[in-house]
């Protein structure tokens, strides 16, 4: 119980802008603690995602338009991040877009600039999670908000599966890939695939539906930044979450 929460604890702290870690006497932070904290990512973004809905719900019931009132909300969720998974999205599209070996593209994502490959992806991410958020949370899906937030961080246990490897022997990919079994990685997206089926009213199957589609973009988009860079790093974590998060958001108003 003790490592499960102290797992919770780590992926607050990492992961949001919770200070949720500041013993000076607790350990170093290992393989072990990276581990349990990334198979607690979920519960981070169950959090987000009760926090995404309600700010959506004032903000709604304070008539403000409901694109608005998405666009808020989307900028709530990075600041609650600290911009990470943004960052994580346009370094990711950059690295995938320039040309040279694996080596060169890791340059391009540690460079700390954004190329235009980066600012389309996150215009289209970010406008696509504002709308989406915005139309849903007009039609009282809540949960469907919720869900799609939850999502981005359960791709984050997939990315981080046994077989997956790191980009480089340092930094935070070091830290966490390859270091979820497929039991974590199993019982996280059956447990987000039964959430989806409250997602959509009168369509209980297209929740689930699009949950798998945006976790097999999880998986393809992971398999695809193995084979350009070598391995996963922070980044590519970061550019599964926000992808899987517009897949899921979108796909529950597709047919509305």
């Amino acid at each position: 119980m003790s490592n499960a929460l102290g797992g919770v604890r780590l992926a607050l702290s990492w992961l949001t802008v919770l200070p949720a870690r500041h013993d000076p006497d607790a350990p170093a932070i290992d393989r072990a603690a990276g581990r349990r904290a990334i198979a607690a990512t979920p519960v981070v973004g169950m959090l987000l995602g009760a926090v995404c809905a309600g700010l959506l719900w004032l903000l709604l019931a304070a008539s403000l338009d409901p694109a608005l009132a998405g666009l808020a909300a989307v900028t709530a969720l990075a600041l609650l991040t600290r911009g990470m998974h943004v960052d994580g999205l346009a370094d990711t599209v950059d690295g995938l877009g320039c040309y040279g070996p694996p080596e060169r593209a890791l340059e391009v994502m540690r460079g700390g600039g954004i190329g235009p490959f980066g600012v389309v992806a996150l215009i289209v991410c970010i406008g696509a999670q504002a709308l989406s958020f915005g139309s849903l949370a007009q039609s009282g899906q809540w949960i469907a908000i919720g869900v799609a937030v939850a999502a981005g961080r359960v791709a984050v246990v997939l990315a981080c599966r046994r077989g997956v490897p790191a980009a480089g022997p340092t930094g935070f990919g070091a830290l966490v890939a390859d270091s979820q079994g497929r039991w974590s990685c199993a019982l996280w997206s059956l447990a987000l695939t039964a959430a989806a089926v409250f997602a959509v009213p009168g369509r209980w199957w297209q929740g689930p539906v699009v949950v798998l589609a945006a976790l097999a973009t999880t998986v393809l988009l992971t398999r695809h930044c193995v084979r350009r860079f070598g391995g996963v790093t922070g980044d590519v974590l970061g550019a599964a979450v926000e992808v899987t998060v517009t897949v899921v958001a979108v796909g529950a108003l597709l047919a509305g």
